[in-house]
């Protein structure tokens, strides 16, 4: 059996500037990310999560090592719906899950609409 991503869509951000109160102005770009591997978070996955961030994760994406976008905190796009990352990506080491795998980092996701 051979695993394949899909494509999701990561938003962005760029600071475009600053207002009146020098906070950040910050754009969003939908940017198209191929071979991501979504799945469903395991019970202790869940049950971590709420005990250290009250938040409730629904998927957890694998994401490909040749990836540099920033992950964290952002929007995500996929099943028609949007979700938010949670903490920072888990990377491992490269070669970690062989040379068959090329995932080497995995976010989990809220339900964010």
């Amino acid at each position: 059996m051979i695993i394949k991503g899909v494509q999701i869509i990561l938003y962005d951000e760029t600071v475009t500037g600053q207002d009146d109160f020098n906070r950040d102005i910050v754009t969003e770009t939908a940017v198209k990310i191929d071979n991501v591997v979504i799945g469903k978070p395991t019970t202790d996955d869940i049950n971590t999560e709420i005990n250290l961030s009250g938040k409730i994760i629904s998927y957890v994406l694998a994401i490909p090592a040749d990836d540099t976008h920033k992950w964290e905190n952002r929007v995500v796009e996929f099943y028609g719906q949007k979700w938010r990352t949670v903490g920072a990506p888990v990377q491992f080491m490269d070669g970690f899950m062989g040379s068959k795998f090329p995932w080497n980092k995995k976010i989990k996701v809220e339900a964010y609409e």
